[in-house]
């Protein structure tokens, strides 16, 4: 498939005529065409968002809600379309892209509903006859740059809410999955949203740095928002840093789940079979760690092993769990997990072979702190069992990172769980649920490498706004001179 970008409102190509491809990393077909910007096309779509600002902004809040509102139904409507992309460039599953189009459409619904909560307050004064007011106010250009994992939800949060606060927007599309954010685009187009207000970039892989560059560096943009690996996120804050850009970074995680000896065995079976497998381990939430008290531990290793040796894994157009990953280089570093723990004293307790880009869901048991594997974000279906004599022990190993996105604590004893889960530095915890959950009104975002700043529902209208100090006064008062 061949595709445009959107700048201001047209499709159009790469001003140098230049295009790369998207290969499908399950069979290596060409899966899309795409345009390969360079810093001229990524200005030219800031300009863009720039022009459209001052009557974007000034629309009135229940006229961008009604817009976005139909941009829900419009996503909704194209379903098919995104999924058939979401396969093709990423080798995910129908599911989980079935799954992306309805979280986004509700991201955007979300988004639609915060239009009349984008509030201020009156803040006494101690100047007589003054009134002061706290107003926040649509900062500008907003930047946003989504990753390929979870390709349509996270290509809309980037833009969801930066629009209800009044905000013009351009979207760097990942490079791996330009189709699916370019129909993004689309669905926002066909809504009825003004040209200009969202603008969608794609680039060669090649190009990355530079067009990201220039899109931070551009002086309309006011603020950056950026989804993906710790390593590029430093650079994008860094960048963001020089020219003074507010950034909200949500980064890679090595998400911990707590196994107490009083949990629901066949309860955390089931969270850590979905935490850890869906979309081949590919979300910045995935279960990396099972950290499990080692008096249930053989139980529940035996439990888990059974449930995920079932988890079929192929061919992302049939009927399986697991598909294809993202390429094969990220599949082949599974093996190197895999070797490097068990040369190291660890057992494969099921899975463990891979038929070119498809990992089989593997559990490591037995992981200790001398293997790759227990600090590196995997990223993939290759999971680590480590086993622990009490809670304190547990609490220091899941502390044991400089991530700290999402966990998850299971015990039967609700108030023991909580006050674990207190002491787990993490932006997200869930108790008795699986590490892997959103929903568009939670206040998502982490610590340490894993960034900082919230998304979703109210919290993120600090992120994409300026509050401002504005007072009425008595033009009579008195000066001291």
């Amino acid at each position: 498939m061949d595709i445009r970008m959107l700048i201001d409102g047209d499709a159009i190509g790469a001003a140098s005529g230049d295009t790369f491809e998207r290969r499908d990393p399950f069979t290596g077909e060409v899966a899309t065409r795409a345009p390969a910007a360079g810093v001229a096309d990524a200005n030219a779509a800031v300009e863009s968002a720039a022009k459209a600002f001052p009557e974007w902004s000034a629309l009135g809040p229940n006229a961008r809600r009604t817009l976005l509102l139909k941009a829900a139904e419009v996503m909704q409507a194209k379903a098919p379309d995104f999924i058939k992309l979401v396969i093709e460039e990423t080798g995910a599953t129908g599911p989980w892209a079935g799954f992306n189009v309805m979280l986004a459409s509700q991201m955007l619904r979300e988004a639609a509903s915060m239009t009349t909560q984008i509030t201020g307050e009156v803040i006494p004064s101690d100047k007589p006859g003054t009134t002061a007011l706290a107003v926040r106010e649509a900062a500008g250009v907003v930047l946003g740059i989504a990753p390929w994992n979870a390709p349509v939800i996270l290509g809309v949060r980037a833009l969801a809410m930066p629009l209800a606060c009044g905000n013009t927007v351009v979207l760097k599309a990942s490079e791996l999955c330009p189709g699916t954010h370019r129909l993004i685009g689309q669905v926002l187009l066909e809504a009825g949203l003004p040209k200009g207000v969202v603008n969608v970039v794609t680039n060669a892989p090649a190009d990355a740095a530079a067009v990201v560059h220039a899109l931070i560096a551009h002086p309309a943009v006011k603020r950056v928002n950026f989804t993906g690996s710790t390593r590029v996120g430093r650079i994008v804050a860094e960048t963001a840093g020089k020219y003074l850009k507010p950034v909200l970074l949500e980064l890679g995680g090595k998400a911990a789940l707590l196994v107490l000896d009083d949990a629901d065995l066949d309860g955390a079976v089931n969270a850590v079979a979905f935490g850890a497998f869906m979309n081949q381990g590919q979300i910045c939430m995935s279960t990396e760690r099972i950290i499990v008290d080692e008096k249930i531990a053989d139980a529940f290793v035996a439990k888990l092993a059974a449930k995920a040796s079932h988890l079929p894994a192929g061919d992302p157009r049939g009927h399986v769990v697991l598909g294809s990953m993202i390429d094969l280089p990220p599949a082949e570093r599974m093996d190197v997990y895999i070797a490097d723990a068990v040369a190291k004293g660890a057992v494969v307790a099921c899975g463990g072979k891979r038929t070119g880009t498809v990992v089989e869901a593997t559990i490591l048991d037995r992981v200790t702190s001398e293997m790759k594997i227990y600090s590196e974000e995997s990223f993939g279906p290759v999971k680590s069992v480590i086993r622990v004599k009490d809670v304190d022990e547990a609490v220091r190993v899941a502390n044991d990172t400089e991530y700290g996105l999402s966990a998850a604590v299971f015990g039967s004893d609700v108030m023991r769980a909580m006050k674990v889960a207190k002491r787990i530095r993490s932006g997200i915890c869930h108790i008795n649920g699986p590490t892997v959950g959103d929903e568009a009104q939670m206040p998502f975002g982490g610590v340490g490498a894993s960034g900082y700043g919230r998304f979703g529902g109210k919290a993120a209208i600090a992120e994409f706004t300026d509050l401002r100090w504005i007072t009425i006064e008595d033009p009579q008062q008195h000066y001291p001179f």
